[in-house]
């Protein structure tokens, strides 16, 4: 049994957000067969059958002292750079390519901001892809795309090859997850029961958060021509509120809320929520008749790994989805939805009426059930449980190889720079406020 120590940069408690249920989810995994930890930047009151502590980035290396591996994600080893001299093997999730999501972040801020953010971001993450000793990525597709990282981060090196010539060891895919068991019957909460929404009505349901780099207009847009054809169809949002206070609320919500109300959609086809409680998501899951997510043609999309659909398998809904992602062609080649090019309202409304109509969708929800089988999270967890039964040091860490210490790595020089604003926070507000600041700044930069 080794004394694992899981280590959440996102809130913990009743509403959480993706990187906050991974870190949960994979924690009770490795609860199973280890000692887990799991800390959170708040004092959670859910009993979720863990040791959990509450931590400030100043108290991350006592943390870590006496446990045999640190599993961290988000921007927190920039952040507690000393978690890497530790000597504790560090298991670094990369799930999230937040490098990409920043590029459509920012994409309306003048060009110096996006520089000067862009290249502190990237720094950060070159000194995560410096520090891990493995590295956990949502897909084969991510995969490819963080061992070319690693690889200009100096990782591929003679060391790690002659360790593991597929690199499984330095690199591994553990996708987001489904609970083991199917969601259980529930009481509506939405048909007959949410104001606007009638018992025989046909839900689209949005799942997870709305930001930036997805396009709920498309969708809107969408529900609106269909409705127009077949007032039945409505289009639930599940989230428009991060849970966590830190998070802004981000452009794009506010163009959502305006475009609802200019086609005269909002509270007839078109329903905001603020955000549904984690263990009652299959209240709205399996009152709804289809998931959507929709996203624009960027790289972005390419690496992504939309973690609402692992909700819409596990509850065996039918998915409409931009083409794309990950999800796309499994969605395609299993028969789970419609793959429907970005952008194309006409397209979305084709879809949710031909999906209305009823059709193929019982064969969608149980070809849905059944790549949900194949995605639980203790399978998805497979490479990170056999790490963390011997945990150790990347093979190139532990020969003292160290490829970046040989390239410059000094902050950019603009006043607008991830390291300038950390020393500013030190200089006018001492250690409680950069502490302070570096917690809000990673979570409002996840958002997810």
């Amino acid at each position: 049994m080794s004394r694992i120590l899981v280590v959440s940069h996102d809130v913990i408690g009743e509403r959480m957000a993706g990187p906050a249920i991974r870190a949960v989810e994979l924690s009770r995994v490795l609860a199973e067969e280890h000692d887990v930890t799991l800390a959170a930047p708040n004092q959670s009151d859910l009993d979720l059958g863990l040791t959990t502590v509450r931590y400030a980035y100043s108290d991350l290396s006592r943390l870590a002292d006496g446990t045999d591996a640190v599993l961290v994600g988000g921007l927190t080893v920039a952040l507690c750079p000393q978690l890497a001299r530790t000597g504790v093997p560090l298991i670094v999730d990369i799930y999230d390519p937040f490098t990409l999501e920043n590029l459509q972040l920012f994409s309306q801020r003048d060009m110096p901001v996006r520089i000067d953010d862009s290249e502190g971001l990237l720094r950060a993450m070159l000194l995560q892809l410096r520090a891990g000793d493995l590295y956990l990525c949502a897909s084969e597709k991510q995969r490819d795309f963080w061992i070319g990282m690693l690889h200009a981060a100096g990782r591929l090196n003679p060391y790690t090859y002659d360790d593991d010539r597929s690199l499984r060891s330095l690199v591994d895919v553990v996708p987001f997850g489904v609970p083991e068991e199917p969601p259980a019957p529930v009481q509506r909460a939405l048909k007959g029961r949410h104001p606007g929404i009638g018992p025989d009505d046909f839900v689209a349901i949005w799942g997870g958060g709305v930001y930036d780099w997805f396009d709920p207009l498309t969708a809107i847009r969408g529900v609106g021509l269909a409705a127009a054809e077949d007032p039945r169809i409505k289009l639930f949002f599940m989230g428009i509120r991060n849970p966590n206070p830190a998070v802004h609320r981000m452009r794009v919500v506010d163009e959502c809320l305006a475009l609802a109300d200019a086609l005269q959609l909002t509270g007839s086809a078109v329903f905001f929520n603020d955000w549904v409680p984690y263990a009652r998501r299959a209240e709205y899951l399996l009152d709804a008749d289809v998931g959507i997510s929709l996203h624009h043609d960027q790289v972005e999309t390419a690496y992504s790994f939309r973690t609402r659909i692992l909700d819409y398998l596990w509850a065996g809904l039918p998915i409409v989805a931009t083409a794309g992602d990950s999800f796309a062609q499994a969605i395609g080649q299993r028969g789970i939805g419609r793959v429907l090019p970005a952008e194309d309202p006409h397209a979305v409304a084709g879809a949710l009426l031909e999906l209305a109509r009823g059709g193929e969708r019982a064969e969608m929800g149980r070809q849905a059930r059944t790549l949900a089988a194949e995605l639980t999270w203790r399978r998805c967890a497979a490479p990170l449980l056999q790490y963390c039964r011997r945990p150790r040091p990347a093979a190139d860490r532990a020969a003292g190889y160290h490829f970046m210490e040989s390239v410059s790595a000094a902050p950019a020089a603009g006043g607008l720079g991830l390291a300038r604003k950390a020393l500013d926070s030190l200089r006018h507000g001492g250690p409680a406020q950069l502490i302070g600041d570096a917690r809000s700044y990673l979570q409002w930069r996840r958002g997810a």
